[in-house]
């Protein structure tokens, strides 16, 4: 059992078992600062009387907006020991969004991180019931956040330990408004018993202790990142935060962290970084390099011949130490969520000596339902067994639903929405489709929404090809469509990086061509993605090959709004955006 009963106690923990000098770790001009224990402590209780003087009541909403950083962490603890509800906000989505949110929720008040943050709630501020705009950042046209600080003047401990005693484990603590791929974003409300479930069942399951380093930048506003950093500090680890998504792989090297989270679009990112370069060697150095992924891709975790395993040790030795040097050469292991991750690389990151667990969840869930572990077990290819607390039922389409303390208590304002997804029976309807196999470990096969069906009644399941399609070096992104059409078909964003060094090494680009719009063009080009495609066909049944395809100029995007900002396609937005190249395909 964890020894605490609310998600503020965590802190307050860390510092009577295990005190840290180094809880939290920030670059600031080029230097790692931490940030002890008690100083986080401190400036937790200073904020909370600062927010009791602003007149913050229980149950009032304080939106936060920002990147990750030491500030977002004071505030999320200051306000939920006061009774207050954080409304955490990426800081990724659009001016229109953040009207509705703020409007939702009924925001008093919001921590914006940046001035270009700040600068996009202002413009819709009036509109909403924020009275106080504060930025993390010193700039002159806002209110430094620290300003609240001199509202805590008269305003004693004692006030702030009458709040947190009035708290229940029962309360709602957050409402987290999901990405949503259609239509506005819903409220999750989540209470302290959700969070510190899920924290209790996944603690035993993640190989950090005491001091342990881990590595912190996807977005703490998700709940997954958000449920970590509890997590992360009820052990003892050192949480260090990266710069920006830029500087990840410098930042890593710094750190040399024991853990830390990533999403699979990241993961694939840093695998194709890693065979670039492989790609510019020569001689016997590239056929080695090559030979030992090839290695990595026959990996099995139940063993292999005695003659596989000398190949093995061979490969760590004289490659993928190198891979696990430019990841620091203490990473325990790497967590994936957020989306499918390809079997394929699980099997070359895990030989590597770099395990990639990846799990299932929700925010819903709070998150987790499921995960693979050196504990329960690893299996390529699925997310892991489930969580011991929560319960798991396959319906009869397919759809996994979730019972368990994890669950939320729905969502904020929307009683119907909330209806929509709990069943007579009390379990939680993902949406999601899956299987569990013979030894207890949950397949995620897609989204039911996104299953479709062509003209010909057939039932398409696109992210189960989207993902061959994203294993060819050759293709960045892509997108199956083809609902209600006679056959399915595929939007392809080639890897343009990868296809310019693919092109001169072939002698296919003697024009020096280098815009994405004309390398998209070339024939050689679409021949050799036409190769990739009819290998992944030669996987699939007749009726779900793609038959056509159009290579598209950019990436899908956050900015373009074609991905959530969890990097989830979304699909009727790059339908839109697409028109033309869908009617080349079926017209």
């Amino acid at each position: 059992m964890l020894k605490v009963n609310r998600l503020f106690d965590i802190p307050y923990f860390q510092l009577n078992e295990k005190p840290n000098e180094r809880m939290f770790v920030t670059k600031v001009n080029g230097n790692w600062i931490a940030l002890s224990t008690q100083e986080f402590i401190d400036k937790v209780s200073l904020a909370s009387r600062g927010l009791i003087g602003m007149g913050i009541m229980p149950g009032d909403k304080v939106a936060l907006v920002s990147n990750n950083r030491i500030e977002w962490n004071i505030l999320d603890i200051a306000i939920q020991q006061i009774g207050a509800i954080v409304v955490p906000l990426y800081p990724t989505i659009s001016s229109s969004d953040y009207h509705y949110i703020l409007n939702d929720a009924s925001c008093k008040i919001c921590f914006a991180g940046t001035e270009e943050i700040a600068i996009k709630i202002a413009e819709i501020k009036d509109k909403t019931p924020v009275n106080h705009l504060f930025t993390f950042d010193k700039v002159d046209a806002f209110e430094n956040w620290l300003t609240i600080n001199s509202f805590a003047e008269g305003i004693l401990d004692d006030q702030v330990q009458q709040r947190k005693d009035n708290v229940q484990i029962d309360d709602l603590v957050t409402i987290i408004y999901t990405s949503g791929t259609t239509g506005n974003p819903k409220g999750v409300m989540l209470n302290h018993k959700n969070l510190l479930s899920n924290i209790e069942t996944c603690q035993p399951l993640i190989p950090v202790v005491n001091n342990s380093r881990v590595l912190t930048f996807l977005p703490v506003c998700h709940v997954y990142e958000r449920m970590l950093h509890y997590l992360y500090i009820y052990v003892g680890c050192s949480i260090y935060f990266a710069e920006s998504i830029e500087t990840i792989g410098e930042n890593i090297k710094e750190v040399k962290p024991h853990m830390f989270t990533a999403v699979p679009r990241l993961i694939e990112k840093v695998y194709e970084k890693i065979v670039s370069k492989g790609e510019t060697l020569t001689g016997i150095k590239k056929k080695l390099f090559f030979w030992a992924i090839n290695v990595g891709e026959n990996f099995d975790l139940n063993g292999k011949s005695p003659f596989y395993k000398i190949q093995l040790a061979i490969a760590r030795k004289l490659i993928f130490s190198k891979w696990q040097e430019a990841l620091g050469g203490e990473v325990k292991a790497i967590a994936s969520g957020s989306a499918a991750l390809q079997p394929r690389l699980a099997r070359i990151f895990y030989a590597a000596g770099m395990p990639i667990l990846e799990g299932y969840g929700l925010t819903e869930t709070s998150p987790v339902v499921s995960v693979n572990n050196f504990i329960k077990g690893v299996k390529f290819g699925s997310v892991g067994k489930i969580l011991n607390d929560v319960e798991v039922f396959i319906a009869e389409d397919g759809e996994i639903k979730i019972k368990g303390p994890n669950v939320m208590m729905g969502y904020y304002n929307q009683d119907e929405a909330t209806s929509a997804v709990m069943d007579e029976y009390g379990w939680f309807c993902t949406g999601d489709i899956g299987h569990i196999c013979e030894n207890n470990f949950l397949h995620i096969t897609d989204r039911k929404k996104e299953i479709f069906k062509t003209s010909g009644g057939k039932y398409i399941v696109p992210q189960m090809i989207e993902n061959k399609l994203k294993a060819s070096r050759f293709i960045e992104q892509a997108m199956v469509i083809g609902e209600s059409q006679k056959f399915p078909a595929a939007f392809i964003v080639p890897n343009f990086n990868f296809l310019k060094d693919w092109l001169e090494k072939k002698g296919f680009n003697e024009n020096n061509i280098n815009s994405n719009e004309d390398i998209a063009r070339i024939p050689a080009v679409i021949d050799r993605i036409q190769k990739e495609v009819d290998k992944i066909n030669s996987e699939l049944g007749n009726w779900e090959q793609i038959k056509k395809f159009v290579l598209l100029d950019n990436e899908f995007t956050i900015a373009s709004n074609e991905l959530t900002p969890t990097l989830k396609l979304k699909r009727k937005v790059i339908l839109e955006n697409n028109k033309k190249a869908f009617e080349e395909i079926f017209n």
